[in-house]
């Protein structure tokens, strides 16, 4: 890695879009993601080059109807897809990596599933596909890789590129310190936050989840994270306002820059030094919380919770998610809720 590649600004893009409600909607919005791609490149070229884009969950298609096979019939794409192909076109142009908004993916490995997947792309074309491990369920009705027998995918890649190391977790998934920990474990130096997080759990008090979340992940496992939040209004993403905040992390857990708060098409940028990150990483015996991990202190991670490959070949639904949560609950001795 040389000083062209070890610095350069990370983009934060988020979103207002209307919510698709068939796969042909999938298109302008496509196509003014690319506008924004064209817009962030050109615009911060004067300052230090922009080599990162991140675009928010659902900024192609959401889970709006409540069953798998609605999805499947009305929004689910295979991946890669035309859009995917228009995205690795504008990365090789601006010689940049993409991360893109996430589909509902449709698999025929997988007949019963819809994926809510997201790709990072860049010159040299698709680098992972990442299938969120973490629904946020009762809700979303798409499935987890983990619940399905057989499924022998990584469920955390990590791209090793010129500009860094980078995995991404999808929304949900970084209310829970494993994926991000384990995206560190493979590799990782960049984490990416594709994310539609809702309010009130946005980038102000008192409820700062989104704010807390990506600093607290970002120190933990001295990584930076670049995530981008949905800025969609009440009339486009019914029955949430999505609060924006989109933002960029260093290892240390300061915020480099964040999306004033609120809906809207927004755009942020700041620095990644990936040398300065892996001499961080090298150099520290202290703060260093990957090295002092007392695995095997946790016995809790022996047992499961939310069973693995439940849903192999049965057709996920908002009730069945519910059954599941309620068992977990019983099993961790809480009451069910009334």
């Amino acid at each position: 890695m040389n000083e062209r590649t070890s610095r350069y600004y990370a983009a934060a893009c988020q979103v207002d879009f209307p919510c698709p409600q068939t796969r042909e909607e999938i298109k302008p919005h496509t196509d003014r993601m690319i506008e924004m791609i064209d817009m962030a490149v050109e615009g911060y070229s004067p300052f230090l080059p922009v080599k990162l884009l991140v675009f928010p969950e659902f900024a192609h298609a959401a889970p709006v109807y409540p069953t798998a096979g609605e999805l499947r019939g009305k929004l689910a794409v295979p991946v890669p897809n035309e859009h995917t192909e228009r995205y690795a076109l504008k990365a090789k142009e601006h010689s940049v990596y993409i991360q893109t908004s996430t589909f509902l993916e449709s698999d025929p490995e997988w007949p019963k599933a819809v994926f809510n997947t997201t790709c990072l792309i860049g010159p040299e074309g698709m680098l992972y596909r990442y299938r969120k491990v973490n629904p946020w369920i009762p809700w979303e009705v798409h499935a987890s890789p983990h619940d399905l027998e057989g499924y022998n995918e990584e469920l955390f890649p990590v791209a090793a590129t010129p500009i860094g190391n980078i995995g991404c977790a999808v929304c949900y998934d970084w209310l829970f310190p494993e994926p991000l920990r384990q995206l560190t474990a493979n590799g990782a130096e960049i984490l990416i936050r594709v994310s539609a997080y809702m309010d009130p759990w946005g980038a102000t008090p008192p409820m700062d989840w989104w704010t807390i979340v990506n600093r607290c992940r970002a120190l933990e496992n001295i990584a930076y994270v670049v995530a981008a939040n949905q800025g969609a209004s009440l009339k486009h993403y019914p029955p949430f306002s999505w609060p924006g905040g989109s933002m960029i992390v260093d290892h240390d857990g300061r915020i480099l820059a964040q999306a004033d708060p609120g809906p809207g098409e927004k755009i942020v940028v700041a620095p990644i030094d990936v040398q300065m990150l892996r001499y961080e990483r090298a150099r520290r015996k202290g703060h260093q919380m990957l090295a002092h991990l007392r695995s095997e202190a946790y016995p809790m991670y022996r047992q499961p919770f939310y069973p693995a490959g439940r849903w192999t070949n049965t057709e996920l639904t908002i009730e069945k998610n519910e059954e599941l949560i309620e068992e977990a609950k019983r099993r961790l001795g809480y009451a069910p809720g009334e």
